[in-house]
């Protein structure tokens, strides 16, 4: 019964901290949208003077601000406008690059904002610090209000591994087992609440953190924690998705468009390569400049990013309609790429700009993150793929009743399972950011396509390929050179034991005598009855319990190993239990045992031995040597 009411107080403490975690992250969340939501519309409707145009936003997103445009005409009225329109990118980077080099120096300057959150649980225990977290918060707003090709769930992901890494810290009795799935919870929760879409986002927080395995240990944890976000982020910013949704299900279940939904995830294939190809040639290219200080990096991204922003208006203007096509394509280029996304799912965009998103955003991405840029590759991947789906519903509807939106929508996921290697996540994001739950077998059959022909492909660079390759799991995959030896091989025969009537008052002076930290407590017939450990005598004389004997203080349900059992057991409920030793008793008969779990014991067991991490690894390394002696 103790041991159950221990496990109970254990799962009540730990989904506590969870919620908590997603609470802490909701409200930062929500403090990063509000931040964001000024500096964006003041550094690009305000100063670089869209805020003449009928923008297009999320259908269901609330606006916090209006800018009007500076100088009351629009960005592409005049050369000169849409001059200062694309150096607004190149100012955020200059801002970003002094920030990054004089609060964070050198330290993983070129890891964007998920891949901080990536690499913190595979390299760094779970830890993220506070001013790490606040200051690529500050450089992300930056970032992305100025127009660089980034989005916000990124860095929303790494601000709630943040928050959950410093709330981990706050118990220094967690394991750094315990750390990690904190972080990975937080990340869930950021995702969770920046885009409403909290079964997307713990499924985030598990998926990415390998290129073809999860962190399933840690679901129930990024669920808790992406629920409480989730509820939070629709406190403030209202109940539901964020984008409208019209399609007609009965066009969408037939045998043409079923079969075209597979070959849109084919298609995503090839170019979610040439997107993590051009990323990481674009980080080569901006790192290997030498003559260049970092700080200046960012500013050169936003500089050329500007360029390509206007070579694209420029031939725009030559193929189509001017004004329209320019405010629907810089709505996909500028920033995340949140309104494009709209107009892609309405089925309200042309081929011509399509195909010049799909073209542009792919180089702008890499420019703004490839040269020190804050902030994701989330939904510039969700905006790749949607027009690269847009796009074949546009051809699909020339000569048959089609929806353009919902292949953009499907694209959008296809792409982003083969490009972040995260098929679950983008199922639900799908269904999610759509509100329905009818589209879960179109999205199928583009993802699973996608996912499973990637290969290698990620841009994500700081993922493993499983968990075994990851060095937070490196202890637990390290079983392989322990195979087959037994604990009764491993143990120690001889036993330094406490009678149950022996009084603390002698407990305490026999066990300074002995030097040893945990006694087994034996009754008359020398058989084990309990465990004592020197803070259970201390607690004693504290309590002035001198003259109460070891039996009566000690603890009756102890945790314990068995002699046929392998050493990576022992090693696994060592861990399990956070305890440096177990004895080792001889296993009760059905008759005799009592109704404790598994590797518990309760009442009398016949004591063989002790078992410690010590003994594991000298049996470990004595083995090792024996292996390095064969010829």
């Amino acid at each position: 019964m103790a041991y159950e009411l221990k496990e109970l107080e254990t799962w009540g403490k730990l989904t506590f901290h969870y919620a908590l975690v997603g609470i802490t992250v909701g409200l930062g969340i929500a403090l990063f949208f509000i931040a964001l939501s000024f500096f964006s519309p003041f550094f690009l409707h305000h100063i670089g003077n869209l805020g003449a145009y009928e923008m297009p936003m999320p259908a269901y997103e609330k606006e916090f601000f209006r800018f009007h445009a500076l100088l009351g005409r629009g960005a592409f009225s005049s050369p000169l406008f849409m001059l200062v329109l694309a150096l607004i990118p190149a100012f955020g980077g200059l801002i970003v690059g002094i920030l990054k080099s004089h609060f964070l120096r050198n330290r993983w300057w070129d890891f964007h904002e998920t891949g901080v959150f990536i690499d913190a649980f595979h390299n760094r225990q779970g830890e993220i610090s506070a001013k790490e977290g606040i200051i690529r918060g500050i450089c992300s707003v930056l970032t992305i209000s100025t127009g660089g090709s980034a989005g916000r769930e990124g860095p929303s992901a790494m601000l709630g591994a943040a928050i959950g890494s410093v709330l981990g810290k706050f118990r220094r009795s967690l394991s750094s087992r315990e750390r990690r799935r904190l972080v990975v919870a937080g990340a869930g929760a950021g995702i969770a609440a920046i885009f409403k879409s909290p079964l997307g986002g713990a499924f985030f927080g598990i998926e990415t953190l390998y290129r073809r395995d999860m962190e399933v240990e840690a679901l129930i944890p990024a669920i808790i924690s992406a629920i409480s976000a989730y509820v939070v982020s629709c406190s403030f910013f209202g109940l539901g998705h964020i984008y409208e949704m019209h399609f007609n299900i009965d066009s969408i279940f037939k045998p043409l468009p079923l079969f075209f939904f597979l070959v849109l995830g084919i298609l995503c294939v090839p170019l979610s390569f040439l997107f993590a190809k051009t990323s990481a040639y674009a980080k080569h290219f901006f790192y290997g400049i030498k003559s260049v200080p970092n700080f200046l990096k960012p500013a050169l991204g936003g500089l050329l990013f500007g360029v390509i922003f206007l070579l694209f208006i420029m031939l725009l203007t030559v193929i189509c309609d001017y004004e329209r096509a320019c405010i629907d394509f810089t709505s996909g280029i500028l920033g995340g790429g949140y309104g494009f996304l709209q107009l892609a799912f309405r089925g309200e965009l042309t081929i011509v700009v399509l195909m010049c998103v799909m073209i542009a955003k792919i180089i702008a991405t890499s420019l703004t993150l490839g040269s020190g840029g804050s902030g994701g590759s989330f939904v510039p991947s969700l905006t790749i793929g949607a027009a690269l789906g847009g796009l074949l519903g546009e051809a699909l509807q020339t000569f048959h009743d089609a929806e353009p939106g919902v292949f953009a929508l499907v694209g959008a996921a296809a792409f982003f399972a083969a490009a972040a290697n995260a098929p679950l996540t983008s199922l639900f994001v799908v269904c999610e950011i759509s509100g329905s739950y009818e589209l879960f077998v179109p999205a199928l059959l583009a993802i699973v396509p996608a996912y499973m022909l990637s290969g290698d492909i990620t841009i994500y660079p700081e993922q493993t390929e499983t968990r075994r390759e990851s060095p937070a799991h490196r202890r637990e995959f390290f079983v392989d050179l322990l195979e087959g030896i037994r604990v009764k091989d491993a143990c120690t025969k001889d036993i330094i034991t406490i009678p149950e009537k022996m009084s603390v008052a002698d407990a305490l002076l026999f066990a300074e005598e002995q030097g040893h930290i945990v006694y087994p407590v034996v009754n008359e017939r020398g058989r084990m009855v309990g465990i004592v450990s020197i803070t259970d005598l201390e607690r004693a004389r504290e309590d002035c319990r001198m003259n109460s004997t070891v039996g009566e203080i000690c603890i009756r349900d102890v945790v314990v190993a068995y002699p046929d059992e392998f050493l990576e057991d022992a090693l696994q409920r060592m861990e399990n239990f956070g305890v440096g030793r177990l004895p080792v008793v001889k296993r009760q008969k059905p008759s005799e045992s009592s109704a404790a779990p598994e590797g518990i014991v309760r009442g009398e067991a016949e004591l063989l031995g002790i078992i410690t991490r010590a003994d594991i690894i000298r049996e470990h390394c004595r083995r090792r040597s024996l292996i390095c002696r064969v010829p």
